[in-house]
């Protein structure tokens, strides 16, 4: 990890009822870092993205964003620390152009405008990033699925985050769509210098591109280090993921 923690998960327990998605969880994610969280369904990914951006407050643990304690606070809040998170399935304004559903983000930007590159400040440009150039004046609905998860990406985009929080986003990519959407995460990772943390099913497209990985399984982390260490974690291995983790080493 590069210098303090921009965002951070301490002991972070999540329950609902007599079930508990994320046992005890702590995770600390650094300026510029680019992770992956892998495992397999069930093993509470989404649930600690939803704990890490507020949807879903714990009930145990601490969270800390840009070094404030954001325990149980509103998802606003963490916007307004930087952080920005896309969805399973893109949460996108059908009835709203291409532009102006970028332009909602822009409305709740958690940075001043100058505190970001001057070429990230209006839609046209983060269009632009994404690869939606062109399609500006388009319905929102009138976008493929792929189209419609990068203009998610762009209107997490728009609030201009410290830390991206990226929830299956390669979800029904074809493989060249799949290699794309990798190649543009470590390109925004590293133009903007954003902390990006990618959940991932495609795993072998994400230990490609990302320096590090956390395992979640049944609730709990059971490995944190990079691709090749995780490839070769027995537990890992043995737990759920065989065969797809050796080809991966």
């Amino acid at each position: 990890m590069k210098g303090h923690p921009l965002l951070e998960a301490r002991e972070l327990t999540v329950r609902f009822g007599g079930l508990t998605a994320v046992d005890a969880v702590s995770a600390a994610f650094g300026a510029a870092e680019l992770v992956g969280i892998i495992g397999p369904n069930g093993a509470g990914k989404t649930t600690f993205f939803n704990a890490l951006s507020g949807i879903n407050a714990p009930t145990q643990g601490e969270l800390y964003a840009g070094g404030q304690r954001l325990t149980g606070a509103a998802p606003h809040r963490f916007a307004e620390h930087g952080v920005a998170r896309s969805f399973q399935t893109p949460r996108v304004f059908h009835g709203l152009s291409v532009a102006a559903n970028v332009g909602f983000g822009l409305q709740f930007a958690g940075r001043r405008r100058r505190e970001v590159p001057t070429w990230l400040r209006d839609e046209a440009a983060i269009l632009a990033l994404i690869g939606l150039g062109g399609q500006q004046d388009r319905p929102a609905g009138d976008l493929t699925p792929s189209q419609q998860r990068l203009l998610e990406i762009g209107m997490a985009l728009a609030t201009r985050p410290r830390v991206l929080l990226l929830d299956e986003v390669a979800a029904g990519l074809s493989e060249l769509e799949l290699r794309q959407m990798g190649q543009l995460i470590s390109r925004l990772r590293a133009e903007l210098d954003l902390t990006v943390i990618w959940i991932e099913h495609a795993v072998s497209t994400l230990l490609h591109h990302v320096e590090r990985v956390l395992v979640l399984h049944q609730g709990r982390k059971i490995a944190d280090g990079t691709p090749a260490e995780v490839a070769r974690n027995a537990e890992v291995v043995e737990a759920y993921l065989g065969d797809e983790m050796v080809e991966t080493a």
